[in-house]
């Protein structure tokens, strides 16, 4: 068995998975594997204007129950020997091959622990008229073990999520333009999907095996999050495609920008940025109470898309000092008059009324990455940013 290619934790081999799963001689923290779903029907459909080829290749095409099965329990008891005893398995599928897969997870002796419902806000409509649109895929997430405890970011994904728990469904958008700007792939998955399930499962330097890789969406994000990456395709044409995205994210400009996308999340919880002096700053934290100038005045707040998903506040002194609290109510503000505040023991001078944002001054978040406020004028203006930019990377 020879590398197909390696390249700075980056290593693909090339052939049939279960061959080369059986000669892999290492273990691995974390699968992901998108297998194939067996819906390949091998026509095209038209109707009201659209064209859809039910077509993906040989590899994906629909199979009697008993081979599915088969095939199923062939590459995850691979997985299960290269998978080490607290490491965790991913596989994603819909209603042609979740249930095969999940009864041999279990005939295998892995512990289902969670089977993940993707909800895709932006599924294209179903050309059928005869049934609900198709607009989620499911993903099963397992440990190799019933009694081994496995990781889990939990904290993280409480972050990400408003600080409540995050649930089991998950409503992030298909593959975007910007991931195909090398070419793409008919089953491809966004990277923010693979963010999600790298951060909450993985930590930094640890080994992540995608047994069907494809144009290796999995070891991109996986690369980009400080990670090691081994995949598997029987398709040489998808293993070029990525590597030529893995080239791609070897410029460090590219690779900040994809690491900035993939870590976007269009239902986002968002943090209000605000400058406030040193002693100002401090009076805040100690009541638990943020304002803003209301009005027209040069430097007010605008309520734009995103406010009602606002769930922390971070203050600042001129980009220095930079502190996150979470509100005390969800996408919530009040108008106050100055002498309102002025009852709170504050002296504001600019206008007669104010937005005032409470917080939870005994919450405060730690950040987890270097955060620049500094952005020329823009720094002592409040504004809109996502949660992503300060906590949940790497």
């Amino acid at each position: 068995m020879e590398l197909y290619y390696n390249d700075n934790g980056f290593l693909l081999y090339h052939g049939d998975t279960v061959e080369i799963l059986e000669s892999l001689n290492r273990k691995v923290d974390m699968i992901f594997a998108d297998p194939p779903y067996f819906l390949s029907k091998g026509f095209t459909m038209r109707a009201k204007g659209r064209v859809k080829c039910f077509d993906k290749g040989n590899w994906d095409k629909a199979r009697p129950l008993e081979e599915i099965n088969q095939f199923n329990m062939s590459w995850l008891s691979k997985c299960r020997n290269i998978l080490k005893d607290n490491g965790t398995i991913w596989v994603s599928g819909t209603y042609h091959n979740i249930s095969s897969v999940s009864n041999c997870l279990m005939e295998l002796g892995y512990k289902i622990l969670n089977i993940i419902v993707w909800n895709k806000p932006d599924a294209p409509l179903t050309l059928s008229d005869s049934h609900f649109n198709f607009s989620a895929e499911y993903i099963i997430w397992a440990r190799k073990y019933k009694d081994k405890r496995h990781f889990y970011n939990i904290e993280l994904m409480k972050y990400i999520n408003g600080g409540k728990r995050m649930s089991d469904v998950w409503n992030l958008p298909t593959t975007g333009l910007w991931e195909k700007t090398c070419g793409k792939h008919p089953t491809q998955k966004p990277l923010r999907l693979m963010y999600r399930i790298i951060m909450s499962s993985t930590q930094s330097g640890e080994t992540i095996l995608d047994p069907f890789a494809g144009s290796c969406t999995t070891g991109i994000a996986a690369n980009l999050l400080g990670r090691t990456f081994i995949g598997i395709d029987q398709d040489a044409r998808f293993l070029d495609l990525g590597i030529k995205r893995k080239t791609e994210i070897s410029d460090v400009e590219t690779a900040n920008k994809i690491f900035r996308k993939m870590t976007e999340n269009p239902s986002d919880v968002m943090v209000i940025v605000n400058h406030a002096r040193k002693e100002l700053k401090e009076k805040m934290i100690e009541t638990g109470i943020c304002y803003l100038r209301a009005g027209d005045s040069k430097g007010s707040l605008c309520v734009t898309p995103g406010f009602e998903r606002m769930q922390y506040v971070l203050l600042h002194t001129g980009g220095e000092d930079v502190r996150l609290f979470k509100l005390k109510k969800k996408g919530c503000f009040q108008i106050w008059a100055k002498e309102t505040l002025e009852k709170y023991g504050f002296n504001p001078e600019h206008a007669t009324y104010y937005v005032v944002i409470q917080f939870d001054n005994k919450d405060e978040m730690p950040l987890s990455k270097t955060v620049n406020i500094k952005e020329r004028i823009n720094t002592y203006r409040a504004r809109l940013r996502p949660l992503s930019d300060f906590v949940g990377i790497k």
